[in-house]
């Protein structure tokens, strides 16, 4: 647009920061004459402007106060980078459809109203990006082309990754073996601590010669507890025998 060609080189920075990720803005899609635009809330472009991200930009207009961030977001907003809208309800049959925005006649900047973007940024990085699919494109399609030493080590590289991605499907097919027939594997732990130990042998305890003296005190303890239970023989018939002198 041609007010945003006038526009000063700081108020143009304020805008690229605003439209970018690192201002934490919370973006909106709307539906604006049948398209969709992203919009936002005055108050958040204030956030923005008073954050920490902000402050450390350089040749940018310097604000400290609420005041004065509403002061730079509204000469930003005379050069039309973004337009005051009012929002009204879904524009589809569904809830979760973007909102319809409509422009207002009356231009104004605060806290409250809604603003729709138009303007898209800095675009270096999508030219950046499209002259380097280019690029590559152009690269495949003169792979005949390419030096013999170019082209061997292409083929040597496929041949590597073509490697490493067999020994993946191998490692997965391995690991699914162990977890199927061992448990060792059912435990909640990583992949390389999955396999470690990597083998274990346990030896089975001896426990007969244990069971046998077990066996052999538990013998003489019982024959103690009877020998003490019991009392002599002698004693027992000379009971017997006083108990007849008393009945003749």
């Amino acid at each position: 647009m041609e007010q945003q060609a006038k526009a000063p080189a700081d108020l143009k920075k304020v805008a690229d920061f605003l439209r970018s990720g690192s201002a934490g803005m919370k973006v909106r899609v709307g539906a604006l004459n049948g398209k969709r635009v992203d919009y936002f809330k005055g108050k958040s472009a204030v956030k923005a402007l008073l954050s920490p991200a902000y402050q450390k930009k350089k040749g940018m207009p310097a604000v400290t106060n609420e005041a004065e961030a509403m002061t730079v977001l509204h000469a930003v907003h005379t050069f039309a980078f973004y337009i005051r809208v009012q929002r009204f309800g879904p524009s589809g049959s569904s809830s979760s459809s973007p909102k319809t925005l409509q422009i207002m006649p009356e231009q104004k900047w605060a806290q409250d109203e809604y603003y729709a973007w138009f303007y898209d940024g800095s675009q270096w990085t999508t030219y950046a990006g499209g002259v380097l699919m280019v690029a590559i494109m152009l690269g495949g399609v003169m792979f005949p082309l390419w030096p013999p030493v170019m082209r061997l080590g292409v083929w040597y590289l496929s041949i590597g990754m073509l490697g490493l991605i067999a020994l993946f499907f191998v490692i997965a097919i391995l690991r699914l073996v162990f977890y199927i027939i061992t448990v060792l594997l059912f435990a909640d732990v990583g992949f390389v601590e999955s396999f470690i130990p990597l083998w274990e042998w346990d030896l089975p305890k001896k426990k007969g010669k244990k069971r046998r003296s077990d066996k052999g005190k538990e013998k003489e303890k019982t024959g103690v507890a009877t020998a003490t239970e019991m009392p002599p023989i002698e004693s027992r018939t000379r009971i017997e025998e006083v108990a007849d002198e008393d009945d003749a």
